[in-house]
């Protein structure tokens, strides 16, 4: 696969989406800019939660792999990395929670053109199992 192929990987992701999620909703809206080789996310959890946050994704052809950056209003920063695998988008990342080192994840899958799952985990023994923390169901917006 090319890298102008891997770059369009994500492009399901594009648009104005309607999120639910247990207990709650919110929206976001996914766009691409720079010549269409950054996406750039804007999620809002109101009135549902207080999280509003936003992320910056581009292929890294360096790297092989997709690369984002996530801040959020709870003053969050992080990083992750992965890609495309069978059937599903995969970003993971290594981070500290409660002073113990994990592994976190966020999966997009069920993507069809007007609808995605997508799933925030977490591993607290290296990635031999996982735990789902967040599901949120994406529903494209008309």
């Amino acid at each position: 696969m090319t890298d102008e192929e891997i770059r369009h990987q994500f492009d399901f992701w594009i648009g104005d989406w309607a999120c639910a999620w247990e207990g709650g909703s919110g929206t976001n809206r996914v766009e691409k800019v720079l010549d269409g080789k950054v996406i750039i996310e804007n999620f809002d959890g109101t009135p549902s939660m207080p999280l509003r946050g936003m992320s910056i994704s581009t292929y890294s052809a360096e790297k092989g792999a997709w690369a984002q950056t996530w801040v959020d209003t709870d003053g969050s920063y992080l990083d992750f990395i992965g890609g495309w695998k069978n059937d599903h988008m995969l970003l993971e990342r290594e981070g500290i929670v409660n002073g113990k080192p994990v592994k976190q994840r966020m999966v997009w899958f069920n993507i069809t053109p007007d609808a995605f799952d997508w799933h925030w985990d977490r591993s607290n023994d290296g990635g031999a199992t996982w735990a789902t923390l967040w599901a949120i169901r994406y529903t494209r917006r008309k």
